[in-house]
């Protein structure tokens, strides 16, 4: 693909990961969408959601932090958006960008909303939720019940399953089916690419993908799809092999075909069955050094930066 612009980015995914994947990609393109799960039940974001209904804001605040400039300013607004109160009372442990990003919506709808935000802060790029529906992750998962050791039982809500003891085996959406962001689906049309991951397998990428027309959107886009694994299993795919992601996301979107997969080298090291399951799933596999230098479990944004670079601008 030869592009006489710069790449047209949309990146789905929730957390530390897509905020990841946002740092890199930031350093590639300023046409850059962010898309995000808004299935939170935790923290901050749960507390909120409960108490004023709506979408829980923390995935988006993340997503707006990490498309803050470079600059003093920028930096200074995203530790701003990022930092929580400490207090006796009811607001400690509120995220500041969470009150904020709330506090708009009390105005303004979600979409224009975090296009507001998103103007104040002078982030590079647009954020968006992957439904304008406030959603719940409920799974099949296998070893919860120490009764049953050998029988799935249903876990419901992201942070239950994120932190479920046992295998998760799928992962659906409560409510079933639910509308997408008309402006999400919009994005993923429109990008030269669209990334998937990195992130926590079942409560943020695998949620994209039974949003039934943003997974369509997905299916059928004419930009080239990128997915981005992450450096190690961990949390809800423990022990999971690279190959086994593949798989799990084949399971979940069994039309979905994808151009590029972009995976750190000693993940992929010991893994034999990796380049036949991308290969069913019509990719080229890309393997990279992408993890921190200083060796955290983490993607170094600057290297996923390089291979990102190499892959949409050459």
């Amino acid at each position: 693909m030869t592009l006489d612009h710069l790449p047209r980015v949309t990146a789905l995914g929730g957390g530390h990961g897509l905020s990841a994947s946002l740092q890199a990609l930031r350093q590639v393109t300023d046409q850059l969408c962010a898309v995000v799960t808004v299935a939170d039940n935790g923290g901050s974001s749960g507390r909120l959601r409960g108490e004023l209904g709506g979408l829980p804001p923390g995935d988006l605040r993340m997503a707006l932090a990490a498309l803050c400039g470079d600059d003093s300013t920028g930096r200074q607004w995203a530790g701003v958006l990022q930092s929580r109160f400490h207090s006796p009372g009811p607001l400690n442990g509120h995220a500041i960008g969470n009150l904020l990003i709330e506090g708009v919506w009390q105005h303004l709808g979600p979409v224009e909303g975090l296009e507001l935000v998103g103007q104040l802060l002078h982030v590079q790029g647009r954020v968006l939720p992957m439904s304008l529906v406030p959603l719940a992750i409920e799974a099949d998962v296998i070893g919860a019940d120490p009764r049953r050791p050998d029988d799935p039982c249903v876990i419901r809500g992201q942070h239950e399953v994120a932190v479920a003891q046992g295998e998760v085996l799928c992962i659906r959406l409560v409510p079933d089916a639910p509308p997408a962001c008309p402006q999400a689906v919009a994005a993923v049309e429109d990008a030269d690419f669209i990334v998937l991951g990195p992130g926590s397998w079942f409560t943020s990428v695998l949620p994209h993908l039974v949003v039934p027309e943003l997974a369509d959107a997905i299916v059928n886009a004419r930009g080239r799809r990128v997915l981005t694994l992450n450096v190690v299993p961990a949390g809800e795919t423990e022990g999971f092999s690279p190959a086994r992601h593949l798989e799990l996301l084949a399971e979940h979107a069994p039309a979905l075909r994808l151009d590029t997969i972009i995976v750190d080298a000693a993940f992929a090291a010991d893994d034999r069955h990796l380049h036949r399951y991308a290969q069913a799933l019509g990719a080229e596999v890309v393997v990279a050094d992408l993890r921190m230098r200083d060796g955290s479990a983490r993607h170094d944004p600057l290297r996923l930066a390089s291979v990102y670079r190499e892959l949409m601008v050459g």
